[in-house]
């Protein structure tokens, strides 16, 4: 899949990592009347699940063809569950509800856009009317739009002019004989005031309401309104909470409120249906109970009670005994249940308990591409998180071990699971060899491990292999002999003893044979029989047997038809049972194979052959001739590796154990490759016990390990909380550490402390840390080695925030050194710059810097006293800030502030930095990077990806200095950083191992995927894209097409030479009729099964 001159123009846009951050949830009997669910919205997706007294329960998990700005459930007269409404950034709205067949179907949808009118600054807002009469949006600043609601459903909607141009927040009120409004704004004075309306439905305007409130607290951000019989509502400030309503007579107290210790309320959530007890949650994750004291018919007081710390919430759910969902788009969320008590004696004031995490690597701030195994597969590390919530995340594609229970044996030469009895459904005892002793654990009535006897094991000598025979039977096989045991009592049956002077050195059984190599080339073949071992065959090589197997594969499950022989002289030999006759050899290069397996994967028959340098051979076998087909060799780690087939799930997969622990199993007929999350890894077998159902036990040079695998092929994240703000990173192999930049919540002075650390890339923990100066921070950071300076160095660029300037006026370069084995960061040099260092990377051994805006070079020189320094060399401004920065050959690509993207050239003969050329454009850029030489890639704060082309071999000037627009892409998420690099084991024998592909991390919390494909293969999918827009109706009417339109405040234009993965890998989960459906309209004689197979093949991607 070689790419073709149009370079990398045509390009796959995929979520290997969908987004985690929370930005609504809601409470109610959505799928059901007696069902309890929560609906939360991640922005882009929304997911649905069910209280059940095992938890909550997952039903449905669907994207949104927008950003959703408002969430909420309500139920009309006459409904017997609830809907759900939404509306998006783009002027949408969408009424939900879940039908007989658990599909979510439309009720009503629309587009709410004017063709007028400013945008609201505070972000929209939807209310529903608790008596279900109105609904209310406001998307513009002074009007207020209006759909009114009966018996017969949505009528027209109107617009309701708004006199107060700052809204902060809305509600409709409980209780009330006419729709009514509550409303807190700020006026022009930014003093914060309340005011009431009724809507006039059939007037369309409002109508002066109840009560009014002047003046309220300075940070008065919040209404929450109070159900009956009560009414009113609760005002939420910094410093103080007020609860108005109307006044029942002239001396009626209609107000009242509290001081309470300032804080920034974000989120709100009910407790009680009549409304005495509300959750408030701040913007450091402190949770409170807000009690409004009343006498049935008024509030007579309000009460703040703490109850402990969260996650930093953006909605708070209150589901049920106690038990509440927090919501969070800045750190994970939560499922937590309130205690009367509290929880841990040694915290009196923390009632919280965490009962779930769902974990969130939203936002993404910055993010680097590292192989810190040295595995040959990327791992993304994330700053992820604001605030208290701040942490890295280490995020890799494989298999989970889950540790179950771990014992230090150290020295472990074989590990086998054997059964007490054929009938047995669960493995009785674990058998590990040593040298020279063979040790049996077994589950006891405690369900522990213990030391075990079997009466008829030789337990003095190290056991080369046992396991289950037909008929209720064990084998063991020592180097002294093979000894047949019964499986009930352990008693000897029979044993074979090799011929005087030979010993066994190697062993492998199907349940009804054995074959043993007992030196000087001597290979014999055993049969059970009756309780007996009888000796069928005998061949005699002329070299040593390094490694056999007679795994059965075929029809027969207890028989082997075949053999599989290594030898030290680099063969591999296949042979007939019970004949033993040579079937053929195959040479397997320079190195001597270790293991053999024979395996099926999906019922087609597999030899696998590793090898000592950590190579492995797969061929196809035939069972009835042995004839092998499909030779195909890759490297799966650096050391000898033995083979083992375990289950999952019921399915076949194979354990490769060695320095790069590897699953292999198989997948639309092909064999796949994932790593396990573990470090060296000698041997494994299955264990499936009572204890630890479907289990594997691993053992390393420190000992032995249970544990279970989760899913196949899955991101997993490891967080590392650093209680301060992660802003940039940078990894360096050399000194296997991190550089991260932090900052600490500001102080009573109001300014926080910036710092450099250093961490450990193995343990994660900060091993030196560099304070910066007053009002300084951190803007940038990489690892560079310069000119002719073999070190490697890490580089921070920081600027002075000084208050009351509006552009940082100076900032500083700071090259720092760790050396390997020291763990510590010397400051080697330090460059002042006029500005704000807002990017930097290294340019053919120089350093390239933006500053404000100018790009500027230096040279790493030497200076009077033999020490290295920075001198300023070419330059180029005339951009506004020239934020990023990535470098190829002789160019530089800038991405501006508001300019888009310039193309910068370094001339070395003249010494001279020019722009070459530029985008026209005006986009806010927040990242870029380059596909290749003449293609650059850009990410604006309008949610689009857009692609732009150097046009070198255009005929006039004024076309050679235009970047040209190829590719343009709505996105739905801002993109904080791209980098060079892969999440999966790129194999040599797969299509997608040549596709370029650059990961990206976004506010949301998405890892993506972007691939550069060849034209006819993009050609192709956009085909099965339309199909598939055809084929999947979005959610709520909402438009696939024009949700990936470009779209920004001042260009609108459809998306081109992009593919939505996302769309795209949906096929393989549609119903079979409309995946043929689908087919039928791709034409050209494609099947389900090539479609689903290409679809599948590009998925590996991620």
């Amino acid at each position: 899949m070689e790419l073709a001159s149009e370079g990398c123009s045509y390009n796959y846009v995929v979520s290997a990592h969908k987004p985690t951050a929370v930005r609504h949830s809601v409470v109610g009997n959505f799928t059901s009347a007696s069902d309890l669910n929560l609906i939360i919205s991640k922005v882009t997706r929304v997911e649905i699940y069910t209280l059940t007294p095992e938890g909550l329960k997952d039903i449905a998990d669907v994207p949104i063809y927008g950003r959703i700005a408002s969430l909420e459930l309500f139920r009309p007269p006459g409904e017997k569950k609830d809907l759900l409404f939404f509306t998006t950034e783009r002027y949408k709205f969408c009424v939900l509800y879940w039908d007989a067949e658990n599909q979510l179907q439309t009720r009503a949808s629309g587009n709410l856009a004017d063709r007028t009118g400013r945008p609201v600054e505070h972000g929209q807002i939807g209310i529903v009317d608790p008596d279900c009469r109105v609904i209310g949006v406001q998307m513009y600043d002074g009007l207020l739009k209006v759909i009114p609601m009966d018996s017969m459903g949505f009528q027209e909607a109107f617009n309701i002019r708004v006199d107060q141009l700052q809204v902060l927040s809305m509600e409709l009120l409980y209780d009330c004989p006419r729709p009514t409004v509550a409303l807190l704004y700020q006026d022009n004075k930014d003093a914060r005031h309340l005011r009431t309306y009724e809507i006039s439905i059939k007037d369309k305007e409002f109508v002066e309401g109840p009560f009014s409130q002047n003046n309220l607290d300075p940070g008065a951000s919040m209404i929450i309104p109070v159900p009956g019989p009560t009414g009113g509502l609760v005002v939420v400030g910094e410093s103080v909470i007020m609860y108005v309503r109307k006044k029942r007579s002239a001396d009626d107290q209609a107000v009242k409120s509290i001081q309470v210790q300032a804080t920034i309320v974000k989120a709100v959530g009910r407790v009680d249906p009549d409304g005495s007890r509300y959750l408030l949650g701040d913007t450091l994750g402190n949770l409170h109970m807000l009690v409004l004291s009343h006498d049935s018919q008024r509030v007579v007081g309000l009460k703040l009670e703490a109850l402990g710390r969260i996650s930093s919430p953006s909605s708070l759910s209150y589901l049920d005994s106690g038990v509440v969902f927090v919501g969070s788009l800045y750190g994970d969320s939560q499922l937590i249940r309130l205690h009367p008590e509290a929880v841990d004696p040694t915290q009196p004031s923390n009632f919280v308990e965490v009962m779930d995490v769902w974990t969130n690597l939203g936002p993404i701030i910055d993010l680097a591409v590292v192989d810190l195994e040295r595995q040959g597969q990327g791992q993304v590390v994330t700053c992820s998180g604001k605030g208290p919530d701040s942490s890295l995340r280490i995020v890799r594609n494989g298999i989970g071990m889950i540790e179950q229970a771990a014992v230090e044996l150290a020295g472990i030469k074989g590990i086998w699971n054997l059964q007490n009895s054929s009938a047995a459904s669960f493995d009785t005892y674990l058998v590990l060899a040593f040298v020279g002793e063979t040790r049996i654990l077994e589950i006891n009535a405690e369900d522990e491990l213990d030391e075990a006897e079997i009466e008829g094991f030789d337990a003095e000598q190290q056991t080369l292999y046992c396991g289950n025979m037909v008929g209720d039977l064990l084998v063991q096989a020592t180097a002294g002999g093979v000894r047949l045991l019964s499986a009930p009592t352990g008693a000897l049956l029979d044993q074979w003893l090799p011929p005087q002077g030979l010993q066994i050195n190697v062993a492998s059984a199907s349940p009804s044979q054995l074959l043993v190599a007992t030196g000087q080339g001597n290979i014999a073949y055993l049969e059970v029989e009756e309780g007996k071992l009888k000796q069928v065959g005998h061949h005699k090589l002329d070299t040593e047997v390094a490694c056999l197997d007679i795994t059965p594969v075929g029809e027969d499950s207890s028989r082997a038809g075949l053999a599989a022989v290594g030898t030290w002289q680099q063969q591999l030999l296949l042979f007939s049972l019970p004949a033993l006759q040579p079937l053929l050899s195959q040479d397997l290069g320079e190195v001597i194979p270790r293991s053999l397996l024979f395996a099926e994967f999906e019922g087609v028959p597999h030899l696998l052959c590793a090898l000592g340098d950590g190579h492995l051979f797969t061929f196809h076998v035939d069972p009835p001739t042995g004839e092998l087909s499909e030779k195909k060799k890759l490297s799966l780690g650096s050391k000898p590796m033995t083979l083992k087939t375990f289950h999952s799930n019921g399915i076949a997969h194979v354990f490769a154990a060695s320095d790069r622990p590897t699953v292999i199993y198989s997948s639309n007929k092909k064999l796949l490759y994932s790593n396990v999350n573990e470090n060296e890894v000698n041997l494994m077998t299955s264990f499936n016990s009572a204890s630890f159902p479907d289990s594997l036990a691993i053992a390393k040079e420190s000992g032995l390990t249970i544990g279970s695998i989760d899913e196949i092929q899955k991101l997993h994240i490891r967080a590392v909380p650093l209680g301060e703000q992660a802003r940039r990173l940078a990894h360096q192999d050399s000194s296997h550490t991190f550089l991260v930049t932090t900052s600490s919540e500001p102080s009573g002075s109001g300014v926080s402390q910036e710092q450099v650390r250093l961490v450990d890339d193995q343990t994660f923990e900060t091993v030196d840390v560099l304070p910066l100066h007053h009002y300084e921070m951190a803007c940038s950071c990489a690892s560079l080695t310069l000119a002719d300076d073999p070190n490697p160095y890490y580089v921070v660029g920081t600027a002075y925030a000084i208050p009351d300037e509006q552009e940082p006026t100076k900032g500083r370069i700071l090259v720092l050194e760790s050396k390997p084995g020291q763990h510590k960061l010397h400051l080697v040099f330090e460059k002042d710059t006029r500005g704000a260092v807002y990017t930097i990377s290294g340019f053919q051994g120089k350093l390239i810097a933006g500053i404000n805006s100018r790009v500027q070079l230096y040279d790493w020189q030497l200076q009077k006293d033999s020490s290295r320094g920075l001198v300023a060399g070419a330059g180029q401004s005339g951009l506004v800030l020239a934020l990023y920065l990535a470098c190829r050959g002789d160019f530089i690509v800038v991405g501006d502030l508001m300019k888009s993207i310039y193309l910068l050239m370094y001339k070395a003969e003249e010494g001279v930095l020019e722009i070459r050329a530029k985008d026209f454009h005006s986009n806010y850029m927040t990242a870029v990077d380059i596909l290749d030489d003449d293609t650059y890639l850009g990410a604006e704060i309008n949610y689009n990806l857009f692609t732009v082309r150097k046009n070198s071999d255009a005929a006039s000037d004024e076309d050679r200095n235009r970047l040209e627009v190829v590719g343009e892409y709505h996105l739905g998420d801002m993109v904080n950083r791209f980098q060079h690099g892969s999440l999966v084991m790129q194999l040599p024998d797969s299509e997608t191992a040549r596709i370029p592909t650059l990961l990206f991390g976004t506010i949301l919390g998405i890892i993506g995927v972007i691939a550069s494909i060849p034209r006819e293969q993009y050609q192709f999918l956009e085909k099965l894209q339309d199909c598939m827009r055809q084929a999947v109706n979005g959610v709520g009417g909402l438009s696939h097409e024009e949700w990936r339109s470009f779209s920004s405040d001042r260009k609108k234009g459809v998306c081109k030479n992009f593919i939505d993965g996302d769309l795209i890998e949906q096929f393989v989960d549609l119903k079979r009729d409309t995946m043929q459906w689908v087919v039928d309209r791709m034409g050209n004689g494609t099947t389900i099964e090539e479609l689903s197979k290409t679809v599948e093949e590009l998925s590996r991607l991620h």
